[in-house]
């Protein structure tokens, strides 16, 4: 299932101080697809330990763990591990292999590397240039025809009220009114009017 987060590039960085080079921030896990994701990705890519240090450390003050970017802890994936250890100096691992979640020294210097996100700038383009070339050419012969259509129409407005026959008539017209008769001789070619 693709994430509904802004795309991001995942880090694995070497120590905490690489994060702040970067520009990246620790990671944060939110629910299982994301978690799933990573694993994926580091599977794909990590050539590190088995443990790479997540963005979760203990709080001593409210004895909770929270992420380093103050997001709510709203998903967790802990290996099975004793809850009476002292928790002082504490952060979160991902294991690689199995996805679970250890509690491990912060201080612990087998660390080798560290999970970072950072946002991939993204620009989507809608309609390429040729699309936008060829939208504008519909658009614009739409109008020229509707345009046509409408000096036409005046037109065929115009003259229909006239005696003149148009290209529009259905039956053709004579220039004469209704009194007038034409006559056909051989004497008179003229037409004559009867009152």
């Amino acid at each position: 299932m693709p994430l509904a987060a802004p795309p991001a590039l995942l880090l694995p960085l070497l120590g905490l101080a690489a994060t702040a080079v970067a520009g990246a921030d620790m990671i944060s896990i939110h629910n299982e697809e994301e978690n799933a994701f990573i694993l994926d990705t580091l599977k794909k890519q990590w050539k590190g330990s088995d443990d790479i240090l997540l963005g979760m450390f203990y709080d001593t003050d409210d004895a909770s763990f929270k992420w380093f970017d103050n997001s709510n802890m709203t998903f967790d994936k802990w290996t099975d591990q004793d809850d009476g250890e002292d928790l002082i100096d504490t952060c979160a691992f991902l294991h690689i292999k199995t996805g679970e979640w250890k509690k491990g020294n912060c201080e612990v210097s087998f660390v080798e590397g560290t999970l970072c996100k950072t946002a991939i700038p993204y620009k989507r383009k809608y309609l390429s240039d040729n699309h936008i070339l060829i939208s504008a050419l519909v658009i614009a012969s739409i109008v020229i025809l509707t345009v046509l259509g409408a000096i036409i129409w005046f037109l065929y407005k115009k003259h229909s009220d006239s005696r003149f026959t148009t290209v529009f008539s259905t039956a053709p017209q004579s220039p004469y009114n209704e009194d007038c008769v034409l006559v056909v001789g051989e004497e008179n070619e003229y037409p004559v009017q009867f009152e």
